[in-house]
Parts: C-alpha cells; sequence; structure tokens
C-alpha cells in the first residue's frame, strides 16, 4: 500500500485546524487575520492544497506559534509492531502452565502506556484455575472453543466472536474449558512502569 501524495499536506491542515479551534477561531476569523479566503483556508485545513511558505508565515503569525509547529506532527516517528501469522513470541508469563500457550503478537512503543496483545491457546482441560491479577485493563475476543471465563464473583461464557472487557485488578481466568481447544486474543494494557536509575 503506497502512502497518499498528500500526506504531508493533510498533516499541516490538520495541525492549522487544530491550533484554530484551541484559539476559539472560526475559520472566517483566521482567514481574515491572515490575509487569505475561507475557500482557501478551507482547502488548506483539508489538505487538499500545498500552502506556500508565506502562507504558511501569515497562518503561523495570525496563530502566534512558531511555522514549525505545523509540521511537528507530520516528523513525529509513528512507530508499529508487525507480526507474520505464527511468527508471535512463545512467551513464559506469570501464571503460564502445561497446556497454556502465551503467543506475543506486537508491544507498544509509548512511553505511557504498556500494551501487550497475546494469543492465548488452552489444550489441557486439566490446567483450570481463574487466578489471575494484574494492574491495568484487559480485551478477550474468542476466536476457537468455547470457556466459562470467570472475573471477580461472576462467571462469563465465551465462545466465537464473544469478548470481554474488564478491569484486570479483580480475580479472572479460565475457569471451566468446555470445547478444546481453545484460542482467543488477550490484550493488556496498563500504565507503563516509571524508569528508576
Amino acid at each position: 500500500m503506497s502512502m497518499p501524495n498528500n500526506t504531508i499536506e493533510r498533516s499541516i491542515g490538520r495541525e492549522i485546524k487544530r491550533h484554530r479551534t484551541k484559539n476559539g477561531l472560526t475559520i472566517a476569523e483566521l482567514a481574515k487575520q491572515s490575509n487569505l479566503s475561507i475557500g482557501m483556508l478551507s482547502k488548506i485545513e483539508n489538505g487538499n492544497t500545498s500552502p506556500s511558505l508565506s502562507t504558511l508565515h501569515a497562518l503561523s503569525r495570525a496563530l502566534l506559534i512558531p511555522i514549525t509547529a505545523f509540521f511537528r506532527k507530520f516528523e513525529e516517528k509513528r512507530h508499529v509492531s508487525y507480526v507474520k501469522a505464527g511468527a508471535g513470541m512463545v512467551i513464559d508469563r506469570r501464571g503460564t502452565r502445561t497446556g497454556h500457550n502465551y503467543e506475543l503478537l506486537g508491544h507498544s512503543l509509548r512511553k505511557d502506556a504498556l500494551v501487550e496483545p497475546y494469543l492465548l491457546t488452552l489444550t489441557k482441560e486439566s490446567e483450570v484455575s481463574p487466578f489471575f491479577e494484574h494492574s491495568g485493563t484487559e480485551f478477550i475476543y474468542m476466536l476457537e472453543g468455547e470457556m466459562l471465563y470467570a472475573h471477580g464473583d461472576r462467571s462469563f461464557h465465551l465462545s466465537p466472536g464473544d469478548s470481554l472487557l474488564f478491569d484486570a485488578e479483580a480475580i479472572h481466568g479460565p475457569e471451566e474449558l468446555i470445547q478444546l481447544p481453545i484460542k482467543f486474543l488477550s490484550v493488556m494494557v496498563s500504565d507503563r512502569p516509571e524508569e528508576t536509575g
């Protein structure tokens, strides 16, 4: 998939609009303050035209921001984690036991949040105990099989297509494995621990 040709124009347009609305200006007010027509400013904000440097300079003066502010979001690196089917890293997690396979499908690269998507496969009926507790939020999406999943004092019957989003600080986990094998996507989200030292 190729990138659209107007990626930088759309990024600049979004930044102009963001600063305009942040300053409480209508499109007509900003157009007047920067000596542009409303139509031209609308085209710029929608990424339908490439503004000249003099136009960007006029807009930066009207918005009281440096001209470089329009390029910041475009210059930011956007991280991505790509894992081919079957190529996830098999992980030993706290609570991993016989018949429970955790396949890490990626990881977040943000400074403020830890996001861990796993593909879990449960294959042994004897290994059931709903005793997981951890910080953050967890999302489960059932892909294959059937199980009863406990969360706190409640149980949920999960089959393919069902999902569950919950506070992970309550005791939770598979309570009864009804139809094996069981496969589900589990996405755990928590605040990234502060680094010390």
